[in-house]
């Protein structure tokens, strides 16, 4: 246990490093003027400018920028965002609340409307059923994130105006002073379109690894016993696509972030993707190295909670990397 710990905290920290260096470089190479972007459509002398960036340190290199980032970062401070005037690690506390709230939501329908629905297609294989299911995750799975917000928005909003808009409250109200049912409605098209992005996925491997269990020797002895399809499934055939499910849904957790980016983007909602997208059009260096840092940790933490939750469930792999360690010491005992 304590290897594993180590070695996955070795492995973070490495990759938190590459993604820093990657995201500073892009940023530096990238046309967009901080200073300009940061003045907008005001109009500032160039001795105002120059004063601006000596202020945010951007008129030291790049080189000696990134090590004072990283000195910082690693006493804890990410510095202030140069768009909202606060600390960064604040300005991501205030958001990521909000942004939890909308990938958990979405997460958790995409897995239970996906893994509903690979089953139905499965059980009946081949019929009208499963041609309709594999017609709509191809829809799905070809059609842009943000194309399904936009066409949300118009039919369920503009048109029918049954939500609102966007935003995650009224407006002129704050989302504390927002009522459930409130904060639900203007909830319910994001978590819609967000959810979209990971359920053909899940549909179409639930679909083919159920296939393989019903088209299995024990399935047909199941069967001949009399046992019904749907009987079967449940007791035998769900537990056989509970692993690659959890595998591919806590693995999807970098498409929900990214998805989340559009999606929060589409609907105007307050929540880190909605920042991220800011802070890059900006030139907001601090902000958007931290929102990325943030999230590859998150994205990490899914997959690593996808391997353990399989060991978990899967004592066949526990034991496996047991034989494994103890074929090796007998090797070397013999040898």
């Amino acid at each position: 246990m304590w290897k594993f710990i180590i070695k996955n905290t070795l492995r973070m920290l490495l990759l938190l490093w590459v993604v820093s260096v990657v995201t500073f470089a892009m940023v530096e190479i990238s046309p967009i003027d901080a200073v300009s972007a940061y003045v907008g459509e005001y109009a500032v002398t160039e001795q105002q400018q120059q004063k601006i960036a000596e202020y945010w340190g951007l008129n030291e290199s790049p080189v000696v920028r990134y090590c004072k980032w990283a000195k910082n970062v690693l006493h804890g401070d990410m510095g202030v965002s140069m768009i909202y005037r606060k600390n960064v690690m604040e300005v991501i506390g205030e958001r990521f609340g909000l942004s939890i709230v909308l990938m958990g939501c979405a997460w958790v329908l995409s897995g239970l409307i996906g893994l509903f629905l690979g089953i139905v297609a499965a059980t009946y294989q081949g019929r009208l059923a499963d041609k309709a299911i594999k017609v709509y995750c191809l829809l799905l799975e070809s059609s842009p994130s943000f194309w399904i917000g936009m066409l949300l928005l118009i039919v369920f909003s503009v048109r029918l105006r049954l939500f609102p808009m966007g935003l995650a409250s009224p407006i002129g109200m704050s989302v504390s002073e927002a009522t459930l049912g409130q904060r639900l409605s203007h909830l319910a098209l994001p978590v819609l379109t967000l959810s979209f992005t990971g359920i053909s996925k899940i549909t179409l491997q639930t679909r083919e690894k159920m296939i393989q269990v019903l088209e299995s020797d024990y399935a047909l002895f199941a069967k001949a016993r009399g046992e019904s399809v749907w009987g079967f499934v449940f007791r035998h055939g769900l537990r056989n696509v509970l692993l690659p499910f959890i595998i591919l849904h806590f693995g999807s957790v970098s498409e929900l972030f990214g998805g989340s980016v559009l999606a929060e983007t589409v609907f105007t909602y307050p929540g880190l993707g909605n920042a991220t997208v800011q802070s890059a059009l900006k030139g907001d260096v601090p902000l958007f190295l931290g929102i990325t840092l943030f999230s590859t940790i998150f994205v990490f933490c899914g997959n690593l909670a996808a391997n353990v939750l399989v060991a978990v469930a899967n004592p066949q792999i526990r034991e496996g990397g047991n034989r494994g360690k103890r074929s090796k010491k007998n090797e070397k005992v013999t040898a």
